[in-house]
């Protein structure tokens, strides 16, 4: 089973984020990059998969600079076949990736697209279920386990939905949105890591894609959230009932 992954570049979670005085952006001055925690565990079953089925092949694939070649590379130290990078340094919306991701998946004919549900900058949770409109493919969105019919051909996705958890079925090709509890990511061992500098990752300027790219989409301002407030404290449980009742109007 050939399986695409998708990797996308964004802050460390530890970092702390600051916005610029204009509303811009973020200041990127000092910020560590990592990829996407979601798209890591997307990682981590595609290589389960192949292990489990004793072959087949995982390719990632991401849009942006030269410098996500970095976490590409990182992909390919935990285990990943080869990459492709899709070169682009203007900022794209949900759609225009969706677009972009939907040439890559002609080219490349995979029997499974592996996703993260979401990226941690934006959280806008929409590519996925966008490239399957796209593709006219199957997906299962926030699965937290996978599997497979012996012959390849269908999978089973147990999915986490407000009620609690949904399970569905689906003929291949189809695209899968990982969530946390799906498992655990390995780390790249030495060994992985010398190996992905051998590892190719093809680049592929936007343009060649022919892929409408026009964003639908303007991000028109940035600001960080309001500092909070100090709490209250106070002296009885009818003290609280009445601020509850007064002030927080929640009862």
């Amino acid at each position: 089973m050939k399986t695409l992954v998708t990797v996308k570049r964004v802050p460390d979670p530890e970092t702390t984020i600051r916005v610029k005085p204009d509303g811009s952006g973020i200041v990127t001055d000092n910020i560590k990059y990592v990829i996407n925690p979601f798209d890591e565990i997307a990682i981590e079953e595609a290589l389960r998969i192949k292990e489990k089925q004793g072959g087949g092949e995982v390719v990632l694939v991401s849009i942006g600079g030269k410098s996500v070649t970095e976490q590409l590379r990182t992909g390919l130290a935990m285990g990943a076949d080869r990459a492709i990078l899709v070169l682009c340094e203007q900022p794209l919306d949900s759609l225009a990736v969706a677009k972009l991701l939907t040439k890559l998946v002609e080219k490349e004919t995979p029997e499974l697209v592996l996703m993260g549900k979401q990226a941690i900058d934006d959280d806008s949770n929409q590519a996925g279920q966008m490239l399957a409109a796209l593709l006219e493919w199957p997906q299962a969105t926030f699965a937290s386990k996978i599997d497979f019919a012996a012959d390849q051909k269908s999978a089973t996705v147990i999915r986490e939905v407000d009620g609690g958890l949904e399970t569905i079925g689906f003929a291949l090709p189809a695209i899968i949105t990982t969530d946390l509890r799906l498992n655990e990511p390995r780390y790249a061992s030495l060994p992985g890591i010398m190996k992905a500098r051998k590892k190719e990752i093809k680049e592929i300027p936007v343009a060649d894609l022919g892929a409408d790219i026009t964003p639908r989409l303007t991000v028109v301002k940035m600001a960080p959230p309001p500092k909070k407030e100090a709490g209250k404290k106070v002296e009885t449980v009818q003290a609280l009932l009445d601020l509850l009742h007064t002030e927080a109007k929640v009862i």
